[in-house]
């Protein structure tokens, strides 16, 4: 099964626009990685909770909108060498975050189920 990386970021909603740029100059490296699939979600319906939410993890402030990304890998290796290569590879330094990076909450996880229609 495939190894995932996961991310929730909070985005100045007049960033929409310059985090979908982003999104889409990122992806050309991680696919070089090796990455299967790269998923950026903007919120259309994320309530506020009272003891955990989405918008509570990440300090969602006035104006901001909440990111749900994910990027999909054929294993663990293959995304540790990406992430590795941010040390190294000179074109993540050319990437700009539009939002806090911050109050980004991220990890990495094995796969243990997955259903497809």
């Amino acid at each position: 099964m495939t190894y995932v990386s996961g991310f929730l970021a909070a985005v100045p909603e007049a960033n929409k626009e310059a985090y979908i740029d982003s999104a889409r100059a990122s992806w050309p490296l991680f696919r070089d990685y090796g990455a299967l699939d790269q998923w950026e979600c903007w919120e259309d319906a994320v309530p506020d909770g009272e003891v955990t939410s989405f918008p509570m993890a990440v300090k969602r402030a006035p104006g901001e909108k909440i990111v749900f990304s994910w990027i999909l890998w054929p294993d663990k290796a293959t995304a540790e060498r990406c992430w590795a290569s941010m040390e190294t590879d000179a074109r993540w330094q050319e990437m700009t975050m539009p939002f806090d990076g911050k109050r980004m909450v991220y990890g990495n996880f094995d796969t243990i189920f997955q259903g497809r229609a």
